[in-house]
């Protein structure tokens, strides 16, 4: 599949926030044409708004044409307001795409009247083109609406198809609420340096660039597993062995501390999506 937009028709996005901004940038760069992306903010921010004109994009107030994409970015909080506003204008070649948290196909169908959606579940890095998106697809859903849906969701990093959408509660446990991990990880490894002795802003740049960079290494090393990796950096006998041993003790390791970090994600995820 072609990751090039220039094909695709008239693009609508309904939230224009730090999320929708990041892929309306991919997606231009992809090939969209200006003419054919409509960004929908009642109350765009200055950021919008020069993001607008610098690519001489429209601003809508609401969705006053019938898109042949319609991407849904806005808060779960306000997904019914945003409900009665779009659904008038969908026909039936809308392919509705859904940045919308813990909101099922089947609430989405009803509150739009179409079964042409894909349902997505972006992480954060998504804003800087490194994300990982899950993506499910309805059951109207044909495969020229999931190649168009993949050409959008890739621009904002790796895209993940999966069957239904409970897989999405485990998306979101792991690569979903995975940057947060990530950031404490950061935030626990700067402390542990403070207690011992480091100054807190030498620790914190230790524990940033540490991260920043084991990143960087497995991204430019693919073919290597992250557990050899580690092996890579493990001397036998040596100072990461010993420190590993902490890390990686049973039952109170950090493999089973991420596990029940992941499970509680899990749950509330399913909640919300019941709520």
């Amino acid at each position: 599949m072609s990751s090039t937009l220039s094909g695709v028709g008239t693009v609508v996005l309904v939230g224009a926030g730090k999320m929708g901004m990041a892929m309306a940038g991919g997606w231009l760069e992809s090939g969209l044409q200006a003419e054919k992306l409509v960004l929908v903010d009642p109350t765009p921010g200055d950021a919008t708004l020069a993001f607008a004109s610098k690519h001489g994009l429209r601003i809508a107030e609401r969705v006053d044409i019938e898109p042949s994409v319609l991407v849904l970015a806005v808060k779960p909080q306000i997904i019914q307001s945003v409900f009665e506003q779009v659904k008038p204008a969908i026909g039936e070649k809308t392919l509705v795409v859904s940045v919308v948290a813990a909101i099922s196909i089947e609430r989405m169908s009803a509150g739009l009247g179409t079964n042409r959606i894909v349902r997505t579940m972006p992480n954060t890095p998504a804003q800087i083109g490194k994300g990982v998106t899950g993506a499910v697809p309805g059951p109207a859903a044909n495969a020229a609406d999931r190649d168009i849906a993949e050409a959008l969701l890739m621009a904002a990093g790796d895209v993940n198809w999966f069957n239904t959408e409970s897989d999405l509660d485990l998306v979101t446990a792991v690569s979903g609420c995975g940057p947060a991990y990530v950031f404490h990880l950061v935030e626990a490894m700067a402390a542990a340096g403070e207690r011992l002795g480091l100054p807190e802003d030498v620790s914190m740049r230790l524990a940033r660039g540490t991260v920043i960079g084991a990143a960087a290494l497995m991204d430019a090393d693919r073919e290597s597993s992250a557990a050899l990796l580690r092996q890579n950096v493990t001397s036998p006998n040596g100072v990461t062995a010993e420190a590993l041993k902490v890390l990686m003790r049973d039952p109170d390791g950090l493999t089973d501390l991420m596990f029940e970090t992941a499970q509680a994600a899990k749950a509330r995820s399913e909640e919300l999506g019941h709520d």
